[in-house]
């Protein structure tokens, strides 16, 4: 294994003037100064030398461009510079002023060279002019100075880098990647006209062929090299996540042979919002820009090396291989050997002991979406703004409308109608629009509504411009969850001592202690744009052949009552343990992550570990249903869908780079969901995480005969809010239970799921496949044994409790529901469903529910309903968050009908 250590050792640096670093140029939340400290210690340590400051939604970067910094702010900011310098960190210092600047203006160019002059004072000799997804359209008053759009930024930017001295100095132009060239890269007059007018020593920044590049390739950098007369430096989104809440990417830097190093000016990452979630990010950039040969592809130049390289290829049963080279000298880059050299020094960070104080905020921006589906899905970058003109289709989009159209219908199928990822002219926020500051404290980022009074220009913080000052990727296209308002501040700790413990900190016990393989596996889960990681891979396999040879365990099939001596049925038990063991090992991640020391760490990856944890739980709960064979061969019929990972085309969609990867919104996460066969569940897979990190494990499993105790326990306690009904049920314990569930678990038990917890049972969701059959059956069969076991109340007895009565009248009163028939026609299934009220966690409903539904479609239907007491107003609201919607209104005074579609 390489030493770590040893990376800023290695003499295959390629120059002192190739720049590599980090842009913190995302949109959401900044990081906080204490945070961009630690970032300099790290970059020291290996080896890489510059940061660029470009946080879009820190105010007065962008929108408040303008404003010169109070005396709080300048102290922050001069200590960061300082810091950086101290750690032989080039420090960038970046304003956006293209949303409402006037270039003609002497007054406006004279305000652009005092606020960069102020910062000057500061101590930074580095600037940066970003004018990234902009109006294009000049003003009146430009229009009459300057003979272009691209003039007039060479005028100004020229201007201000001859009145800083010509210190070091980027430009981030309009037409920052070849997907918005116009026409293309080598006629665009926009890029011909920079490459041949700005100042020869202004580096220009470029983000490849796409907004978020899969692939960087020699051609394309000696093409764009010749336009602008000089290597770019890459602004590298590879590692972006502003464009997705379900999305981190923790995989290694690929996609960049070595071979570009000497080609390029540089490279900047511009990483995932949440700090902590960089260190792979950006530790393997590093690695990488201190190689020369590209382990990926130079394999012939040593036999015995290329023996061991036996990566990311297909194995004979379709997967990829993990194999690590074990092996390698020092200058070859390959992406999983530097992962694995990354995740054993990222293992010593979840040991720091950080706090943090405040809920869970994930730090994308949270916009909503004002117009629906349109047409055409043009690029949209991660790190620039939205504009009207970003709707409109250049030459190098696809004309294949139809296909994108499909991509974007199952992509925002899984995550519901108000996520769709589709460009929109307008932006409308989710709460008022507020302004950031990352430099008014030290280990903190303020967040205040934004004042429209005192903005420089009204027109830049209208909602319905091109000036919103929230992001113009596809995280405009979506609708994010709204913070609470106790969470409009995340207030991070600074680092902390260990607690005192009479001069010996309590260590954890060896199983509490994160180890390389969950890094591993959580690494692999949340991999790369374009790219699952190798787990990933397996799990999507695992449980789509599952599915598909689910007929091998059937009750229809011929060799069920042998099933386990079948070499077929043999090979599905097998791997549907396997399945169980991915899911025990991600439970497993999950404890070992909430009992870190790094709570800062932790409240980073959370919510993206307890969403994929639910969803592998509920893969893993389906299965367990799947091998009981309560459902008909037919299964593998129609539970693919249209549009799922192993459909034509759509892995080859996903991996080529062609489209942006906010087509394919919702990564792993997604692609297991659309997995399920429920196709119009997309509601249920819409839940937030928990404020505050719990490590709490509930296990939704088919319905055993021995769970029926628990089952009425849950009933009892339901049906008196909370109380145990030790009481009220003295005589009559089984009661609640008989009324609510028992015909259910008797008539049809393979179509009942119970949730547990460390406790027991802790709530039940039941379904009859046809509720017609089901009710005559209850009617005939059930209720008779009920009416001898539940007399009704002698006159002379003393009256038993209100809801003791009013359930053993139900027994001798029911004669069958009367839905309408046209209302069964359409939902021909009939459910019950209810959790106890210690069952925080909203996920939990909503998976046991998606499970019900899925045994449903399993065995051919495709609607249910419930019936409930009208005057119950608990159960309908339970039912109304689960997307039940009501049936047949004004049918029934006393029972109100509700059903949904799957």
């Amino acid at each position: 294994m390489a030493d770590i250590g040893s990376l800023t050792d290695n003499l295959n640096v390629k120059n002192s003037n190739f720049i590599c670093g980090v842009v913190e140029g995302f949109y959401g939340r900044p990081w906080t100064t204490e945070q961009r400290k630690d970032l300099f210690q790290k970059m020291k340590k290996w080896g890489m030398d510059s940061y660029l400051y470009a946080p879009k939604d820190d105010y007065k970067h962008r929108v408040y461009w303008r404003e010169l910094y109070t005396v709080e702010e300048a102290e922050h900011l001069t200590g960061l510079i300082t810091a950086a310098q101290e750690c032989g960190i080039n420090f960038y210092y970046a304003l956006s002023p293209g949303l409402d600047i006037t270039y003609s203006s002497t007054k406006e160019v004279s305000t652009l060279k005092r606020k960069l002059e102020q910062v000057y004072q500061f101590g930074c000799t580095a600037f940066a002019l970003l004018f990234d997804d902009i109006e294009s359209e000049m003003s009146e008053a430009d229009k009459e100075v300057f003979q272009s759009f691209a003039h007039a930024q060479v005028s100004i930017t020229n201007e201000v880098y001859q009145h800083l001295s010509q210190p070091k100095f980027l430009l981030c132009p309009t037409q920052y990647c070849a997907a918005r060239a116009v026409p293309n890269v080598s006629n665009s007059e926009y890029l011909n006209t920079l490459g041949s007018k700005l100042a020869p020593d202004i580096d220009i920044m470029w983000t490849g062929p796409k907004v978020i590049s899969r692939l960087l390739t020699v051609e394309s950098i000696e093409e764009i090299t010749e336009v602008l007369r000089r290597p770019p430096v890459i602004w590298d989104n590879i590692h972006a996540n502003d464009y997705d809440q379900k999305r981190v990417f923790l995989g290694p830097y690929q996609g960049r042979s070595p071979d570009l190093i000497p080609k390029l000016r540089g490279v900047l990452t511009n990483p995932n919002c949440e700090y902590g979630c960089n260190f792979v990010a950006i530790h393997t950039l590093a690695q990488w820009s201190r190689c020369s040969i590209d382990g990926l592809r130079d394999l012939s130049l040593n036999d015995s090396v290329s023996a061991d390289i036996k990566l990311e290829i297909e194995s004979e049963d379709g997967g990829l291989s993990e194999d690590v080279p074990s092996s390698l000298p020092t200058n070859i880059y390959h992406p999983r050997r530097a992962l694995r050299n990354a995740i054993n020094e990222w293992l010593l960070e979840f040991q720091r002991h950080k706090q943090v104080y405040g809920p869970i905020q994930k730090p994308q921006p949270q916009v909503a979406v004002a117009i629906p589906v349109p047409v055409i899905l043009p690029s949209i970058n991660t790190c620039m703004s939205l504009t009207p003109t970003t709707t409109s289709v250049t030459d190098s989009q696809p004309n294949n409308t139809n296909q994108l159209q499909a991509l974007a219908e199952v992509c925002s199928a899984v995550n519901g109608a108000d996520s769709l990822m589709q460009p929109t002219p307008a932006v409308t926020l989710t709460g008022p629009a507020v302004v950031m500051n990352s430099l008014a404290s030290e280990n903190k980022v303020i967040s205040e509504p934004m004042d429209c009074k005192t903005t420089p220009t009204s027109e830049c913080l209208s909602s319905d411009t091109s000036c919103s000052s929230f992001p113009g990727d596809a995280n405009s296209k979506m609708q994010m969850e709204s913070p609470s308002p106790s969470s409009q501040t995340m207030i991070v700790d600074p680092p902390t001592n260990p607690p005192e413990t009479n001069g010996t900190e309590a260590k954890k016990s060896p199983e509490e202690e994160l180890r390389y393989e969950d890094l591993a596996l959580l690494c692999d889960l949340f991999y790369l744009p374009f790219e699952h990681g190798v787990q990933g891979v397996q799990l999507l396999q695992e449980f789509n052949w599952l599915k598909s040879n689910a007929h091998h365990v059937s009750s229809t099939s011929h060799c069920r009552k042998n099933a386990e001596k079948t070499p077929e049925a043999q090979e599905w038990f097998e791997r549907a343990k396997k399945l169980n063991d991915c899911a025990e090992a991600l439970n497993q991640l999950m404890d070992r992550l909430t009992a870190c020391n790094n709570r800062e760490l932790l409240y980073d990856l959370y919510p993206y570990v307890w969403d994929m944890r639910g969803v592998v739980s509920l893969l893993n709960s389906y299965v367990k249903w799947l091998a009981i064979g309560h459902f008909p061969q037919m299964i593998t019929s129609f539970t693919l869908g249209n549009y799922t990972w192993f459909s034509k085309g759509w892995k080859e969609s996903f991996m080529s780079g062609e489209q942006e990867p906010w087509v394919f919104r919702g990564g792993l996460t997604a692609d297991l969901q659309r997995l399920v066969p429920v196709d119009a569940g997309s509601d249920l897979f819409i839940y937030k995480a928990p404020d505050v990190p719990v490590n709490k494990t509930y296990t939704i499993r088919p319905y055993l005969f021995e769970d029926e105790q628990g089952v009425y326990g849950v009933c009892r306690r339901t049906c008196l809010d909370g109380n145990d009904g030790s009481e009220i049920f003295a005589q009559n314990c089984d009661l609640p239970g008989d009324r609510l569930v028992a015909g259910f678990l008797i008539l049809s038990p393979e179509l009942c799921f119970v949730v547990e917890d460390e406790t027991g049972i802790v709530g039940y969701a039941c379904a009859a496949l046809n509720a017609k059959q089901f009710y005559t059956q209850l009617e005939s069969s059930w209720l008779p044994v009920m009416c001898t076991k539940y007399p009704l109340n002698d006159a002379s007895s003393p009256p038993p409790n209100k809801h003791v009565e009013e359930m053993i009248k139900w027994f001798h009163s029911f004669k069958g529901e009367s839905l309408p028939s046209a209302a069964h026609a359409n939902h021909p299934s009939v459910m019950c469903c209810n959790l106890l009220s210690t069952v925080s966690d909203q996920s939990v409903a909503k998976r046991l529910v998606i499970c019900l539904l899925a045994a449903l479609r399993a065995n051919g239907s495709f609607g249910v309903c419930v019936s409930l007491d009208a005057k119950d107003r608990n159960l309908l609201d339970f039912y109304t968050k689960l997307g039940f919607l009501e049936l047949c209104q004004g049918f029934s005074t006393e029972t109100s009908y509700l059903g949904r579609s799957f």
